[in-house]
């Protein structure tokens, strides 16, 4: 059982999934978000969006506030965005393409530290993100979370006290960890091109790479393996 002190913050079905997690003091920990990390979610999002009549023009590095109708000036309303955005998540598999290298390099980090995939997705969408996972070379313990990853990253560190890497493409995500777990090495990463420009960043926080091939070494660097 883990330490109470991390978890007691998490909702019960976050906390359950943890606690499932057969993570050990010995082995170090890399905890990996999906969506522009794993892939290239705002592309397939986009024709999602574009089978409904909409166009996706990457403006700002804010998701809904880019969808718009044909010949509109003005986005779609976020309640709009985030009904489309529940639509795809409840399709039986997402159409979204694996980002470059990032299968091989989870390989090879996966030779000296356990592998655990936090993303925030609905809830019912667990067996369509693993299936997707799978079908892609990426078939680790996989935990659904909601909101600011610190929590959750924190519960998991305290079982995994070897080393703990952090990977997120979303610097609130990537904040809440340095505040919650300030031991966690963080590391971000936007994967789409269009949007590497646009990604709110804090290089003196948190290292930024780009690239799975660059960074997959710099992982291992930092939990000392």
């Amino acid at each position: 059982m883990a330490d109470r002190s991390a978890l007691q913050t998490l909702a019960p079905e976050i906390t359950d999934q943890i606690e499932r997690l057969d993570l050990r003091h010995d082995i170090p920990l890399v905890v990996v978000d999906v969506d522009e990390v794993l892939a290239l979610f705002v592309e397939g999002f986009g024709r999602f969006v574009a089978s409904h009549g909409l166009e996706m023009r990457l403006q700002r590095f804010a998701l809904f506030q880019n969808l718009y109708r044909p010949g509109e000036s003005a986005p779609i309303t976020l309640e709009e965005g985030r009904a489309l955005f529940d639509a795809y998540f409840a399709l039986d598999r997402h159409d979204l393409d694996a980002t470059p290298g990032a299968a091989a390099a989870l390989s090879e980090i996966a030779r000296v530290a356990r592998i655990v995939i936090l993303t925030n997705a609905p809830a019912a969408s667990r067996d369509a993100r693993e299936r997707w996972l799978d079908d892609h070379g990426l078939a680790y313990d996989l935990v659904i979370g909601a909101g600011p990853k610190g929590a959750p990253v924190a519960a998991m560190a305290e079982r995994s006290r070897a080393g703990v890497a952090f990977v997120d493409d979303l610097l609130v995500n990537l904040d809440s960890v340095a505040e919650a777990a300030p031991s966690v090495r963080r590391f971000q990463m936007v994967a789409d091109v269009r949007l590497r420009a646009m990604a709110p960043t804090a290089p003196e926080r948190h290292t930024r790479i780009d690239d799975w091939a660059k960074l997959a070494p710099a992982i291992t660097a930092s939990i000392g393996r």
